[in-house]
């Protein structure tokens, strides 16, 4: 397939209280934690890997993102995707307590060979785990499969018995540099980045490209992603009709610190406080032999109830006239609200449809699923 490649005091007083609670109640109704936004770079993935069973919250409404993650919980989290099976025995560790809620983890992750101790006869269950000890462990779960990637800029500080699974680690999309391209290997890994590591980890053997289809296809795919959530689930649907793949690429590219919507002087921030910001060049607004599309699947993220603007170009860039257009919207809380309309009020032509709101841990089948109710 080809891939063709945003008193007056005390009222305002009261309202900014105000303000703060339901923002804090929003955060509990959207993801199901006071403390993870659901706009926040992890949001999603801390859904993917509670809706899967891998990691909980520390309360039943706080997740702790910032937090650390111990030898321990690592553990546990694999022993949790392998099904937790039964062990028998007792581990060998000065340092581990027999009946510790960990136990059954720590002793199937060393008789699996997944982690080891630290050669002194301790496995240090409350140490944190460190970003080169997660490539380490995740390398040997996934069965230490050769890789070779590019040197980061501190490869050097990066311990030798680490750093072939680095490359993997890196060369299979699970980790990557931090700001000057550093790796970091002896910071302590968060929670909120073993949440986003993970389910990376857990997903890479999807197909990221569709098979290329027998006829030329007459479905188009066109999407904007700003952290890879769309991009996932326009390949699901890609793959489920056999279109072919068009991403609206910014020519002026979103960085990380860009769209950090907690930052009041971010890009984000400040185009959508100043809507005549929001205009946003493309690099290329139209794919190769639009005329021959009959149906096109239009998929961006929400950004503050509304779809991302990069997407506007594009669609005041062409003619819809006799095509049929479908909207989806990835979000972990917000569903396609007037997104949908607002472009079509926009395009101006073609026959929009309703469309459909995705959590980004959505599975290959149940896109399918959809695409084939749609009956086009």
């Amino acid at each position: 397939m080809r891939n063709l490649k945003r008193t007056g005091v005390a009222l305002m007083t009261l309202a900014l209280i105000s303000s703060l609670n339901l923002n804090a109640l929003a955060a509990v109704e959207d993801t199901g934690y006071a403390d993870i936004d659901a706009g926040s770079w992890y949001a999603d993935a801390v859904e993917y890997v509670r809706d899967n069973g891998l990691m909980s919250g520390t309360t039943a409404t706080t997740f702790e993102p910032g937090g650390t993650t111990t030898r321990a919980m690592l553990a546990q989290i694999l022993y949790r995707e392998a099904g937790s099976p039964a062990v028998s025995g007792n581990d060998t560790f000065t340092d581990t307590q027999e009946g510790a809620w960990y136990a059954d983890a720590v002793l199937w992750a060393t008789q699996a060979g997944v982690i080891s101790g630290y050669g002194d006869g301790r496995f240090g269950p409350n140490d944190p785990v460190s970003r080169e000890q997660i490539a380490v462990i995740l390398c040997r779960y996934a069965g230490s499969p050769a890789a070779q990637g590019e040197d980061f800029a501190d490869e050097a500080s990066i311990s030798t018995w680490a750093a072939d699974a680095v490359d993997w680690a890196r060369s299979a999309g699970l980790m990557t540099g931090q700001e000057g391209n550093r790796f970091a290997p002896q910071a302590s890994a968060t929670r909120a980045e073993t949440a986003v590591i993970l389910r990376a980890f857990r997903t890479m053997n999807t197909p990221e490209t569709p098979e290329t289809p027998a006829e030329e296809s007459n479905v188009l795919v066109a999407y904007f992603s700003a952290t890879g959530n769309t991009e996932r689930v326009a390949n699901a649907i890609a793959e489920a009709t056999g279109g072919d793949l068009f991403e609206l690429t910014p020519a002026a590219p979103y960085t990380d610190a860009d769209l950090d919507w907690t930052d009041e002087s971010s890009r984000v921030v400040r185009e959508y406080e100043n809507p005549e910001e929001r205009d946003v060049a493309l690099t290329v607004d139209t794919p190769d032999n639009w005329a021959d599309y009959d149906v096109v699947y239009l998929g961006y993220p929400i950004w503050w109830g509304i779809a991302a603007w990069p997407v506007n170009d594009f669609v005041a860039s062409n003619d819809f006239t006799g095509k049929t257009v479908i909207p989806f919207c990835t979000s972990s809380s917000s569903g396609l609200g007037e997104s949908g309309q607002l472009l079509a009020d926009l395009a101006g032509t073609g026959t929009w449809l309703e469309g459909e709101r995705f959590r980004s841990s959505v599975s290959q089948e149940d896109v399918t699923a959809w695409v084939e109710s749609l009956g086009l």
